[in-house]
């Protein structure tokens, strides 16, 4: 019998006949190919697994997500039916934590309607035994959301959306591709120039040879979500790595057992990503007549949202814990690790006074 071919082998199959592909398909055949996806066959999370997410880090990060979700669903006047959305909810630990502490507010858990958005039937299985005790639903399509408020969390989502990277030359822009050179895999540029005019004022000044990205996929799904928001009401948080200003320079990366790994090696084995644009996810939550907080780094979110204190009533709680504690908090909060890399957007109705976004 003959076996199917590989991820690596469809990939070479599809450029030999159809010519070079954008990095965009390419990420997303190795992301989410139907069988030999990362997403699709994977536990990326943990130490066993390729990195570690702020949920991983510590109970903290999703406990004060939760103050934050009762304190918004009390600002909406405490309604009787409502839907609370993970995008991408891993093993289910974020969701775990806040859901810990949201249903501790009298009348919450009555109200809660839990929609999870997961690709990975492995995560699913996990999600399931985490999480079954607040009737979870899965989604796969985002109007399926009833219609009452929506609040939204999103954290290291978007960063796992394919995209799709220019490079100035003299021409123009040139979109850069996958093809083969022999049996291996490279990068190239497409022969057709983009004008200038046509990418956003803020690379109009772009050096030759400068690489932009955009992450079409992720635009389209946050005009989406924020359209659905603005119809029902509630809010969108978004936590991620990225810039705050739409800028140049290549930030697509492959990691592979918490090492950075080539992109173009090992298709359906190495985590693709690259930072999140979060002007441009601002700008498309605000066409969609949403009110977006000024961006807030995850160090100064979750120091609004009082981490220091909620680490130093766990520490008293467990002494022999304290060291592993506060070091936890830093890796969170510290601008040279998680605190200034990672991004907090916040889009949400009109009238809404989300917390953790200073006074």
């Amino acid at each position: 019998m003959n076996q199917a071919p590989t991820l690596e082998q469809q990939i070479e199959f599809q450029i030999r006949t159809s010519g070079p592909m954008s990095v965009a398909t390419y990420m997303g055949l190795c992301l989410t190919h139907p069988s030999k996806g990362y997403y699709k066959n994977q536990d990326p999370f943990g130490a066993k697994g390729d990195f570690i997410t702020a949920p991983e880090i510590s109970q903290m990060f999703g406990e004060l997500i939760g103050f934050w979700v009762v304190n918004l669903w009390q600002q909406m006047n405490e309604p009787k039916a409502f839907t609370l959305l993970e995008l991408g909810p891993g093993r289910g630990t974020l969701m775990s934590d806040v859901l810990r502490v949201a249903c501790r507010a009298p009348g919450f858990r009555d109200a809660l309607d839990l929609r999870l958005f997961e690709t990975s039937p492995a995560l699913v299985a996990e999600q399931k035994a985490r999480l079954e005790a607040y009737d979870p639903k899965w989604l796969e399509n985002f109007e399926d959301v009833g219609s009452g408020p929506i609040i939204m969390l999103a954290n290291e989502f978007f960063d796992a959306l394919p995209i799709r990277q220019f490079v100035r030359k003299e021409n123009g822009w040139h979109e850069r591709q996958i093809g083969l050179d022999g049996d291996k895999r490279v990068f190239g540029l497409s022969p057709t120039p983009i004008p200038p005019m046509s990418m956003p004022p803020g690379v109009a000044d772009a050096a030759i040879d400068e690489i932009l990205e955009f992450c079409f996929g992720g635009a389209q799904l946050m005009s989406r979500l924020s359209q659905l928001v603005s119809r029902q009401g509630g809010a969108m948080l978004v936590i991620d790595y990225g810039y705050a200003r739409t800028q140049t320079g290549e930030t697509l990366q492959g990691v592979r057992r918490h090492a950075y790994a080539d992109v173009l090696e090992a298709p359906g084995e190495v985590d693709l990503s690259a930072h999140v644009d979060f002007e441009a996810l601002a700008s498309v939550a605000r066409q969609s007549g949403l009110a977006v907080q000024p961006l807030q780094t995850q160090g100064g979110f979750l120091t609004d949202m009082g981490i220091s204190h909620r680490a130093a009533a766990l520490a008293g709680a467990n002494p022999n814990l304290a060291p592993d504690i506060r070091a936890a908090e830093q890796r969170l909060v510290g601008a040279d690790q998680m605190g200034e890399l990672f991004k907090v957007l916040c889009a949400h109705s009109p009238g809404l006074q989300p917390s953790g976004f200073g006074a």
